[in-house]
């Protein structure tokens, strides 16, 4: 889906993975539709506060791949965040103890299974992308 850059896109966001989410069987309130729902928050939130581009949107990808062997009950949850801002990449940073702001991407390593970000080729921009096994 495509929302606008702005504080209510990634609110916007954020509420429309919780809802899949609980579709897709994992329910409101869960450590799985809680730690999904963050890290969404948090590309989110980088994406309209350091990849916005005026009247550019950025957009979000949700998939869940259950795997070749539905039987082993292995789970992917994957987050793509779009926005087309090349010259600022996103890094964890080691804040100052007082700092207000800075650690979104820590949570980020520390709750995906996986992250990155993959350079977009067929338009200016990034994905910022994260896994979760279940």
């Amino acid at each position: 889906m495509r929302f606008t850059s702005t504080a209510r896109g990634a609110r916007l966001a954020r509420r429309l993975v919780s809802h899949r989410l609980h579709e897709w069987g994992h329910p409101y309130d869960t450590s799985t539709n809680d730690t999904v729902t963050l890290i969404t928050a948090e590309f989110a939130a980088n994406a309209v506060r350091h990849g916005h581009v005026p009247g550019r949107d950025f957009h979000l990808r949700l998939t869940i791949d259950t795997g070749a062997d539905v039987n082993a009950g292995s789970t992917t949850i994957r987050i793509e965040v779009t926005d087309t801002r090349t010259e600022r990449m996103p890094t964890p940073t080691s804040p100052a103890p007082d700092a207000e702001a800075g650690r979104g991407l820590l949570l980020v390593a520390a709750l995906a299974t996986r992250w990155g970000i993959t350079p977009r080729t067929a338009a200016p921009g990034k994905t910022v992308w994260g896994e979760v096994d279940v």
